[in-house]
């Protein structure tokens, strides 16, 4: 398929409380490096700014990042920042806070209700900001998620946030948080080849709430942070080629097929991949191609 004209548009919009974004956005993790989660090779620095650029260009106005995307001389948030501030309007940045790090990289326990403020600030500070768009919550197997949540309300009635999600979480969760304060979106691993029930549900939920799912690891498979599927089914193989389209776009398009609540955040480093993902959003599957991959995610369970 022809990927330079289509830009992010292509899937469609979703409004994220007052912000309305294209349902394909795009994940900060990997401009490091290979992985925000170790301190290896860090990345180029300027082709990270080109990505960013591009994915400009290409309509990308919803961007997820968090303070703890480094490795070793590169933070995703201080090349947000130098590539695209000042922040044009209609850019939206979501972070997250949980979990954390120190500055060897080595993973700390799960943030305390009142190390909350801290992290957000370190956001504010590093993104060179005065508020952020969409802070997450992301789950640290605690089994009530009330005081976190609470904390993080705070500083949205402080001004420090506008919009507040959860991530990690199940359906229990979701109304926890939301006897508190408003959820705009969810934020869970979810893809073709991976099944979770408790996650379908949450898929379900939201769609009926009307409150955005956004996926992480879409595209990964069983790689998760350390990079894209390499392997994928025949079936996945097949329809790619009905569409003249890389496996990588169809995994993508049938998670948007979810629901139109559903939005995209594929993350990389390379300006080619990044076209290729945004391209994605205009693939359209028949219905027997969803049936077929439908199946192939349940059995994957």
């Amino acid at each position: 398929m022809t990927t330079e004209t289509i830009t992010a548009d292509a899937a469609g919009t979703w409004t994220l409380g007052d912000l309305t974004v294209n349902r394909i956005g795009f994940g900060a993790m990997r401009l490091t490096g290979s992985s925000a989660f170790h301190l290896g090779t860090p990345s180029d620095r300027k082709r990270s700014i080109a990505v960013l650029h591009k994915a400009r260009e290409l309509g990308v106005n919803h961007i997820d990042t968090a303070a703890f995307y480094f490795s070793s001389l590169r933070s995703a948030n201080e090349i947000i920042n130098s590539a695209l501030s000042p922040y044009p309007d209609d850019l939206v940045i979501a972070a997250k806070v949980g979990p954390f790090r120190d500055y060897t990289g080595e993973w700390g326990t799960s943030a305390r209700p009142e190390d909350l403020r801290g992290h957000v600030e370190e956001n504010l500070r590093q993104l060179g900001r005065d508020h952020l768009d969409l802070v997450y919550l992301r789950r640290m197997r605690q089994d009530s998620i009330a005081e976190h949540f609470g904390a993080l309300a705070e500083l949205r009635e402080a001004g420090l946030i506008r919009h507040l999600g959860i991530s990690d979480v199940e359906p229990r969760h979701l109304a926890e948080a939301q006897a508190i304060a408003p959820v705009v979106c969810v934020q869970n691993r979810f893809g073709l080849d991976s099944h979770n029930p408790g996650t379908d549900d949450i898929l379900r939920i939201c769609g009926e709430q009307g409150i955005a799912f956004v996926p992480f690891y879409a595209i990964a498979g069983e790689s998760g942070p350390h990079g894209a599927a390499s392997g994928h089914d025949e079936e996945v193989l097949a329809v790619a080629r009905a569409h003249g389209a890389t496996p990588a776009q169809i995994r993508l398009a049938w998670t948007l097929a979810q629901g139109p609540h559903v939005l995209a955040i594929p993350g990389t480093g390379n300006p080619d991949h990044l076209t290729e993902n945004i391209a994605a959003g205009a693939v359209r599957l028949t219905d027997e191609e969803r049936d077929t991959l439908d199946s192939l995610h349940r059995k994957a369970g």
